[in-house]
């Protein structure tokens, strides 16, 4: 029999690490980055910790992202990142071995699929099971989407953007772009390099992000501030001002794409679903659903209503706790997504 809080689930981003315990709630929110040290290949630090070093360390010391864009970049130091989190997550439980949910872009290959399964089992989960991000943050976001009406999450996080209509427990139409948070600060950091010949870092480019970044701007809303780096010609630090118009010119291309995969997404629908979709309107989760003004691009767009889910940053962590009490649900969701590719490929065929 299985003890309450035995059940984990984990939001394993490209940018931050979430894990859920079941009866607790979000036991914890650390960025998902690990400091090695090269000569010995010891961990030195995971986390908020290991964040604090990117661009700080010495030669023989690397922090790095083991997850890109949604997947798995480095197989072995994901491994170790996740060993972590489970065993802080259980505390002092020294022989925990929890089942857990993880939560995968919708757009994953099989390979990658099996890949974040078996880092949890050797990890030390004692089963693991996968969830796709769209439908765990719907659920983390309240909404029942085991009904037969439809239902339209768009969840951007720092590697990925998925999108994603809802019935019955399952995904009917769904688009996985490798577009995120991430995009976005490699952008700003193009942009400063190329606009006002200033060498900043991702931290930096972040921090302009949250700061002034905006996906809509309105007539008279000019803000600013200043920022902080080499100078890529004198080659010394130096600091200078940047706009909201400035940050909204180097993250265009990528709002774009994100429009375009609604849009897509939207016209491949089916008309019943499409009618909810245009009474309920479309939810909004992931840390990119709080950059400013993207619920009113995205409204005028599309000219449906667009709403922000609550705590958007923690909804896929819910969603993926939530999922471990409904697994022969969402099983039940897989068979009919498989069932119907199936049909398409038998209708092509002839």
């Amino acid at each position: 029999m299985l003890r309450a809080g035995m059940d984990i689930g984990v939001d394993l981003g490209t940018a931050n690490v979430l894990v859920y315990v079941k009866g607790k709630g979000i036991v914890l929110h650390e960025p998902s980055v690990v400091a090695m040290d090269n000569n010995s290949g010891k961990v030195i630090a995971v986390g908020s910790e290991a964040r604090r070093m990117l661009g700080r360390t010495p030669g023989n010391i690397v922090a790095t992202r083991p997850m890109r864009d949604g997947v798995i970049a480095d197989y072995d130091v994901t491994e170790k990142m996740l060993k972590y989190f489970i065993s802080k997550a259980g505390g002092k439980k020294h022989f925990w071995r929890p089942r857990v949910m993880i939560c995968i872009p919708s757009g994953v290959t099989g390979v990658e699929e099996r890949a974040v399964k078996q880092a949890a089992l050797q990890a030390g989960a004692r089963k693991a099971f996968v969830i796709e991000e769209p439908l765990a943050a719907a659920l983390g976001a309240g909404l029942d989407i085991s009904q037969p009406t439809g239902t339209m999450v768009v969840d951007i996080g720092g590697g990925t953007t998925d999108v994603a209509v809802l019935s019955l427990g399952g995904i009917v139409q769904s688009c996985s772009l490798r577009v995120g948070g991430d995009k976005f600060d490699e952008a700003i950091v193009r942009y400063v390099r190329r606009e006002l010949n200033l060498a900043i870092g991702e931290r930096t480019a972040e921090e302009i992000k949250m700061e002034i970044g905006s996906a809509y701007l309105e007539p008279g809303q000019e803000k600013s501030i200043e920022i902080r780096g080499r100078h890529l010609v004198r080659g010394l630090p130096v600091a200078v001002e940047i706009t909201n118009t400035q940050v909204y010119d180097a993250v265009r291309e990528n709002l774009v794409a994100v429009v375009g995969a609604v849009k897509e997404v939207l016209e491949t629908t089916p008309p019943e679903l499409a009618a909810d979709i245009v009474e309920k309107g479309i939810v909004l989760t992931g840390g990119g659903a709080l950059l400013s003004g993207l619920d009113s691009l995205l409204s005028r767009e599309t000219g449906l209503v667009v709403h922000i889910s609550e705590d958007p940053l923690s909804c896929v962590a819910r969603g993926t706790g939530r999922a471990l009490s409904m697994i022969h649900v969402l099983e039940e969701g897989k068979q009919k997504k498989r069932k119907q590719e199936y049909k398409r490929k038998q209708v092509a065929q002839f």
